[in-house]
């Protein structure tokens, strides 16, 4: 288990956590809406973006990662297919399973759309002053090491 750390800016100790979610919440929206590549829908790119940090997935896993019914990802994977940003392979380890992969098309954009938000959020954080990007730079990483140190062991 790591060490936590136990001094708290008086600065920040009284936020109340409700705005810090509304925070968040405005961070994720601006983020989001800085991609712009492909022009796809907000789960298209969801759905796109875990194939391509991920890798190819059955087509239940990826509904199941992505909150969506069986039926739903299946109709956004055919418009996915139709549009050259996916594709359906034989799994290597089982030839009678499906896989759905990203293909060179969908990696560009998904590639161009992380692009896009990484320079989004860069500009984001050049508008605070000198110590809040430090604090920007140190939390952010500390939340996504706490995010990853929940998720159950796969």
């Amino acid at each position: 288990m790591r060490e936590r750390a136990t001094s708290v800016d008086p600065a920040v100790s009284g936020v109340p956590p409700e705005d810090l979610m509304i925070a968040v919440e405005q961070l994720v929206r601006y983020v989001r809406r800085s991609a712009t590549a492909g022009d796809l829908s907000a789960t298209a790119s969801t759905a796109l973006g875990r194939l391509g940090r991920e890798g190819p997935q059955r087509l239940t896993v990826l509904a199941r990662s992505e909150g969506v019914s069986q039926p739903n990802m299946t109709q956004l994977v055919n418009r996915m297919e139709r549009g050259g940003l996916v594709q359906r392979v034989a799994d290597p380890s089982d030839g009678r399973v499906v896989l759905v992969e990203a293909t060179e098309a969908g990696l560009q954009i998904f590639r161009q759309r992380h692009a896009e938000r990484a320079r989004a959020l860069q500009q984001l954080i050049e508008e605070l002053a000198e110590p809040e990007q430090r604090a920007v730079k140190v939390a952010l990483p500390a939340l996504a090491r706490a995010i990853q140190d929940l998720r159950p062991p796969s």
